[in-house]
């Protein structure tokens, strides 16, 4: 499977993204559906597939720079591991478009409530001494199984609604996609199927991107990459409430 060259510099950006903020994988979808023609059930295996080589990537790049808190990051993935298993198992089973609204929801109310914040912001040691995170990554790891999204999408809203500062919650993101997408490519290869080929072009594209995004991530201030994350999850989270809106899935009433 080869990507146009359209789709193929989409791919690239939404890599960018990935390595810089965490988020990205949310546009990768829509992409391939629309601009590809593929198939969601197929698209999804491949995207958790790919999500692989931008995990290991952003994890070497903020590693290098002391960016990650590798005792959050255990915890996060201890919940990870399981959580994306029972995702990939409940995706031939389980219509996304409930968890995608219920997504949608939490990531906009946690850009808003990180724009209101002034310098508010947890001490690792605080939110590391509970399971707390054990529970986040499991909830983390399902969602994004279920949607194809990559955990990083539901992790970081979560994680800046604790309080915890964006280049952590950042480089947290990095490290929980690796299990996340092992383990779901796992158990879609086990109750389902996986494209090899088309996971193997998107994790080129990805990777290249999310080493770009990586670098520039770490020459950015912090308040404004504070502000520009939580700006990010609003649009986002609007995003998909419009995708979701305009296929029908809930009504304008509904909201």
């Amino acid at each position: 499977m080869f990507l146009t060259p359209a789709l193929a510099t989409i791919v690239f950006f939404v890599g960018i993204l990935i390595g810089g903020i965490g988020i990205g994988g949310v546009l990768l979808l829509p992409s391939l559906k629309y601009l590809g023609g593929i198939p969601l059930h197929d698209a999804i295996p491949a995207c958790m597939l790919s999500y692989s080589v931008t995990g290991v990537v952003g994890t070497l790049i903020f590693s290098r720079h002391g960016t990650i808190n590798w005792s959050l990051a255990l915890k996060v993935c201890i919940g990870a591991l399981p959580g994306a298993y029972i995702g990939a198992f409940l995706l031939p089973l389980f219509s996304s478009q409930v968890i995608e609204t219920c997504i949608a929801f939490l990531i906009i109310y946690s850009g808003i409530d990180a724009l209101l914040k002034r310098g508010s912001v947890t001490n690792s040691s605080q939110i590391g001494s509970s399971n707390s995170l054990i529970y986040i990554g499991l909830i983390a790891a399902i969602g994004s199984s279920l949607t194809g999204t990559g955990g990083p999408l539901l992790l970081i809203p979560i994680l800046i609604w604790y309080g915890v500062s964006v280049l952590t919650a950042i480089g947290l993101s990095q490290v929980i996609q690796v299990p996340i997408s092992l383990m779901a490519t796992v158990g879609n290869i086990i109750h389902g199927h996986v494209d090899l080929k088309l996971g193997l072009v998107l994790a080129l594209c990805l990777g290249v991107g999310a080493i770009v995004g990586a670098r520039i991530v770490h020459l950015l201030p912090a308040t404004k990459l504070k502000k520009g994350v939580a700006l990010l999850l609003i649009i986002v989270g609007m995003m998909l409430l419009y995708n979701i809106i305009s296929a029908g899935y809930i009504e304008i009433s509904d909201i």
